[in-house]
């Protein structure tokens, strides 16, 4: 793990004078230049990579020469529900799956496993494959993920340090670790060892003045440019998918959308590589959003190992769901939150199946992440707090205070966010993301090296604001008066500030307003960017400003009457660490809109379980203040950003208008295309195909009888017409196309029939011109249809209708 980052410099140093700085459509900014795009390895090659990884292409190949079949010396009559063609039943990129479909492909695939079981005890060992490759699939999962996990954090930890020092014992050991092995180490100077030397005591041959402190904040500015350059350069080159957060995509991909290569091994591989890249760099960003990306990768590859995920996809989603809780268990070591994570915030369709399989599968990977000990306390969360006073009632109150701060921090990040990333689709910033990621890291660098409080890593930061001061703490936040405590004393009264508290909560101020301005500019660069750590930092500092605050406040004025009869002198009534908890989860539940699952996760995060009142206190506070002001979270507004085709599950319907005021054909338009069971040629069919843009056609008994026969997607006709013409002899273009169950007897000499009656939806879900949208809404959401027929209503058409009445642009709606 410690010498990915080294191996991939050398490499991407070579390769950099061949790249030009300029890239327009770059990074989910604008798919439309890579829509022609298919698989993973289509994307490699846009980015100007010439490696070669077309054995694992997600759509079967369509070229293969599978020969002529005959019977008697007369070749055989195509059937495909006899033979079913290779491709048919698969989905183009940028496109929406059918979830019934799928969902009574599955069933047809059980029952006759079902049924051969009974015929051979090979037979039946196959069907108790079959039923445990979930389970198997869940464990390889968890184990792939947290390995991954935890060597992420390893790597992101040293490279952290690395900006400041590095150590002689060993360059692969991070200060901490390196500290741990030398044997003239004080506990009251723990942070320093011989064994560990910075930058200008290596260069200079000095700690101590001037010329030193330039040394070092030279080196950490230049390790912070290499590290946000070989990030945003990976991604550029190699995997333009890997950069962002990656959870709108992974929404939009669970609700049926297609984004080929969006979960395939190369994003993969550069996610996790320019992940740790970009949280070395010091840009305020965190690591645990993308882990849910990189775990839904994992999810995806290893659905290929298996026949009965590979080939459904809706099924590959249920995995992907339980991917999604994977990645929050070793983002936070959370596995109970991740679960609850998926189910309220990322997952579309979640059975009670994937329920259970969801916390196998979260369990494994934070067991995988505990034997790897990433962060060497041989625990698994990430901020262990051990708080030794209980809160008072009437502390609800500030509790209140920080969710209406979180609801108007997330309310405002979420506006200015996303104003950001619109003008830097529309200005000259799109064109020079490497430019950006540069400057940006620029400005953080040298902004945050003067305050030790952004100088270190933020969750280092936010560890540091959770924590309880106790006598032996060397932090300056813990700086207290102790001219009246006892060496012998369990606990620590409320006691006057020190200078160095004073001065610390200057700093932490500084902190703040630097936290949220930069925030807002670096979400959404080409780089893997996650938001949960940066979030909680800015709700952890207001939090134990507002705590320290407090604490003062009861040691001054102690008879006052809100504090009168719970805090007498000399008691410890106030935790500041407990406010900047409770104002981490508040801010994070702003920004997301997370309600239950954001205080599991809060509280597996610290272990303060008797902490869970004031959390959801101001968690709910929090969405109800955001809510109000605006009702989309992060999430759901880059969704909306970037023109992604998601019917919101929790948004509701409340215009009065009818399915005939949505759906195609409008009464001024052409009537609608259709084809008839079997009144129509190979040429009649591939003129319609050539002359529409339509995804599918229904079929009809005549133009005469409009009743609804079926519905056939454009991409299945194609392949079955293209195949046809390969495996069967005389299909030409005057063959005639049927749909019906039977063919009827051909005139003499004419060429033979085409039956493609295999491939059509014998029972597509209709409803009503005059159906209620609102109904026609829900009915989408829940069965996850792509359409409905009397004309045609498609998921993007209820999109567009939805922005025209939110006086929003509807052609906003991408991939048409």
């Amino acid at each position: 793990v410690y010498f990915i980052p080294l191996s991939m410099t050398i490499f991407v140093i070579i390769h950099i004078f061949l790249l030009s700085m300029d890239n327009t459509g770059y990074c989910n900014d604008s798919f439309n230049s890579i829509r022609s795009s298919t698989s993973d390895e289509d994307m490699v090659e846009i980015a100007g990579s010439t490696l070669d990884f077309s054995n694992t292409e997600d759509v079967p190949p369509l070229d293969r020469d599978y020969g002529m079949e005959e019977v008697n010396g007369v070749p055989k009559l195509m059937d495909l529900l006899d033979e079913p063609v290779p491709g048919v039943g698969t989905y183009e990129d940028f496109n929406t799956i059918d979830w019934v479909r799928e969902k009574s492909k599955d069933r047809d695939r059980h029952r006759e496993i079902t049924s051969k079981s009974k015929e051979s005890t090979w037979a039946l060992v196959n069907s108790v494959c079959d039923a445990f490759s979930g389970w198997l699939l869940m464990l390889l999962i968890g184990l792939m993920s947290g390995a991954l996990a935890g060597g992420i954090d390893i790597s992101a930890h040293w490279m952290t340090d690395l900006k400041e020092g590095v150590c002689l014992n060993g360059f692969w050991f991070n200060h901490e670790h390196c500290c741990w092995t030398s044997n003239e180490t004080t506990f009251q100077e723990r942070d320093k060892c011989p064994q560990w030397k910075s930058w200008a005591e290596l260069i200079i041959g000095t700690t101590e003045g001037p010329f030193a402190y330039i040394m070092n904040y030279l080196m950490y500015v230049c390790w912070a440019l290499l590290f946000s350059f070989l990030a945003v350069t990976l991604v550029r080159a190699f995997a333009p998918y890997a950069c962002g957060s990656g959870i709108p995509e992974i929404k939009t991909i669970l609700s049926g959308f297609i984004i080929r290569g969006y979960l395939g091994k190369w994003t993969l591989v550069i996610k996790t590589i320019t992940l740790v890249l970009a949280v070395s760099s010091g840009l305020s960003l965190g690591k645990e959003g993308p882990l849910v990306h990189v775990a839904c990768c994992c999810g995806n590859i290893l659905c290929h190992l298996f026949t009965k995920y590979r080939k459904n996809e809706a099924k590959r989603r249920e995995v992907l769901s339980a991917a999604a809780a994977v990645g929050v268990s070793v983002a936070f070591g959370a596995p109970i939150g991740g679960v609850l994570f998926s189910l309220e915030e990322v997952s579309y369709y979640f059975p009670l199946k994937t329920l259970w399989r969801s916390f196998f599968a979260a369990l494994v990977a934070a067991f995988t992440l505990r034997s790897i000990n990433p962060f060497g306390n041989s625990r698994l969360v990430l901020f262990y707090v051990e708080f030794h006073t209980p809160w008072h009632l009437l502390e609800l109150v500030p509790f209140i205070l920080l969710g209406i701060f979180g609801g108007i921090w997330g309310a405002f990040f979420i506006r200015a966010n996303i104003a950001w990333c619109r003008r830097r689709k529309t200005t000259w910033l799109g064109h020079y993301p490497v430019l950006e990621v540069l400057v940006v890291t620029a400005v953080t660098a040298v902004v945050a090296f003067p305050n030790s409080y952004t100088r270190t890593s933020t969750s280092e930061l936010i560890s540091e604001l959770f924590n309880d001061c106790g006598l032996l703490d060397s932090s300056k936040l813990c700086n207290y008066d102790n001219a009246n405590v006892t060496k012998s004393s369990n606990e620590l009264p409320d006691r006057p500030a020190g200078n160095d508290v004073y001065t610390a909560m200057w700093q932490l101020s500084l902190a703040l307003v630097f936290k949220m301005l930069i925030t807002v500019v670096t979400f959404g660069m080409k780089v893997p960017s996650g938001l949960f750590i940066p979030s909680m930092a800015v709700g952890a500092i207001a939090g134990r400003l507002l705590g320290i605050g407090m604490e003062q406040l009861a040691y001054f004025h102690h008879d006052w009457a809100i504090f009168r009869g719970w805090c007498s002198p000399g008691a410890d009534c106030i935790t500041p660490g407990l406010y900047a908890m409770v104002g981490a989860a508040a801010c994070l539940g702003g920004v997301t809109r997370m309600t239950v699952s954001l205080v599991v996760i809060m509280f597996e995060l610290t272990g303060g379980l008797e902490y869970i009142v004031p959390l959801m206190a101001a968690a709910m506070t929090s969405k109800w203040v955001a809510d109000a002001i605006g009702r989309e979270g992060i999430y759901e507004a880059h969704i909306r950003l970037n023109g992604y085709p998601f019917l919101e599950a929790k948004e509701e319907f409340s215009h009065k208008t009818l399915a005939m005021d949505v759906m195609r054909p409008r009464r001024s338009d052409p009537p609608l295309s259709v084809l008839t069971q079997d009144g129509m040629t190979v040429e009649d069919v591939e003129t319609m195909i050539t002359d529409t843009t339509y995804s599918g056609f229904p079929v009809v008994v005549s133009h005469e009888s409009q009743r609804l026969v079926g519905f056939v997607l454009r991409r299945d006709l194609t392949i079955s017409i293209d195949n046809a013409r390969q495996r069967q002899d005389g299909i030409v273009s005057t063959s005639r196309v049927f749909f019906t169950e039977y063919t009827p007897p051909q005139p003499p000499n004419s060429p033979p029939p085409l039956k493609l009656r295999g491939i059509m939806d014998l029972s597509p879900f209709t409803v009503t011109d005059h159906t209620a949208m609102d109904i026609v809404v829900d009915i989408f959401r829940k069965l996850g249809l792509r359409h409905r027929l009397l004309g045609i209503i498609t998921k993007k058409d209820i999109l567009k209708h939805v922005a025209q009445i939110a006086n929003r642009d509807p052609d906003s709606i991408l991939f048409n």
